[in-house]
């Protein structure tokens, strides 16, 4: 179980390390999602030590395989992400549109009859698209050149997103890297890791931001999300649906937020062949799942 808890955490950091899928789909997908969030459940609740020392040593084997696998995706991705970024977003396009209908049938029961809720699909969508345009580094205003004068303003801005987009690890949907993409913060922060990997610190005062905000993400946001999956499941479903589909004109948008602006990805920039291999990557975890089921 050491091994296969390492790998799922691989797989997870992969998913969380690019924008499209969330580490909570890909848990959703392999099977081992309801312990994951039980495990969560139980570090920031009132529990035995036992269940909590049982649950810390789940997240401690999936936690090794994540920041693994973090680490080697960062490296990668941060140096191709501007040269080749339609062909990512290509990918990223994939992922999340194939991951709708895996979704859709996994939680076909929990929505049924609740149409109603549809409502939160739409408010999904629209919060993604406002975000989308009105960030801070959009129409290109890059974050970098805003770096240069790090405000109050920029470092409150940065920890919120920081906040928030931990928060989408725990969600079967959206994740988090795609919130940065929305937010216009998934290049710098992915640049700034595999810089302060190198040993350069400038962009240190950008990741302490960032990860304080994570902190707070998780220490609160994550519980918070954690009991409305139970008591407010179908509402929330609904919701991540519509963060999900405005997720893919944040992606379309992606390009305008590099360092050097590139005009947003159009028909022309598409690459059916990427789309096609996210595509691919997501049946193979939906299979995965099968088998071991």
């Amino acid at each position: 179980m050491i091994i296969l808890n390492i790998i799922r955490g691989i797989c997870m950091a992969f998913a969380d390390s690019v924008p499209g899928v969330s580490g909570g789909t890909v848990a959703f997908v392999m099977g081992f999602y309801s312990e994951f969030i039980e495990s969560l459940n139980t570090l920031t609740s009132r529990n035995s030590k036992s269940q909590k020392k049982e649950a810390l040593t789940f997240l401690f084997k999936l936690g090794i395989g994540w920041v693994s696998g973090f680490i080697l995706s960062v490296l990668f991705i941060a140096s191709v992400f501007e040269t080749h970024i339609y062909n990512i977003s290509s990918l990223f396009l994939g992922f999340i549109i194939f991951s709708l209908p895996l979704i859709y049938r996994e939680e076909k029961e929990t929505i049924a009859k609740h149409y109603s809720h549809l409502i939160y699909t739409v408010i999904g969508i629209v919060v993604v698209a406002l975000i989308t345009y009105f960030n801070p580094v959009s129409q290109g205003n890059g974050l970098s050149m805003s770096m240069n004068h790090f405000s109050l303003g920029m470092a409150l801005y940065v920890f919120i997103a920081g906040m928030i987009a931990i928060s989408a690890m725990v969600l079967p949907g959206i994740s988090g890297s795609t919130l940065l993409l929305i937010f216009g913060l998934y290049a710098p922060i992915i640049t700034g890791i595999k810089t302060l990997l190198g040993f350069n610190f400038a962009p240190l005062p950008l990741l302490i931001c960032f990860g304080l905000g994570v902190i707070v993400g998780i220490l609160s946001v994550v519980r918070l999300l954690s009991k409305l999956l139970i008591t407010k499941r179908s509402q929330l479903i609904y919701l991540i649906f519509g963060l999900m589909i405005g997720s893919l004109y944040a992606i379309i948008m992606g390009p305008t937020t590099l360092e050097v602006p590139k005009p947003p990805m159009s028909f022309e920039h598409f690459n059916l062949v990427f789309f096609l291999l996210g595509a691919l990557i997501i049946l193979g975890l939906e299979k995965l799942k099968t088998i071991k089921q």
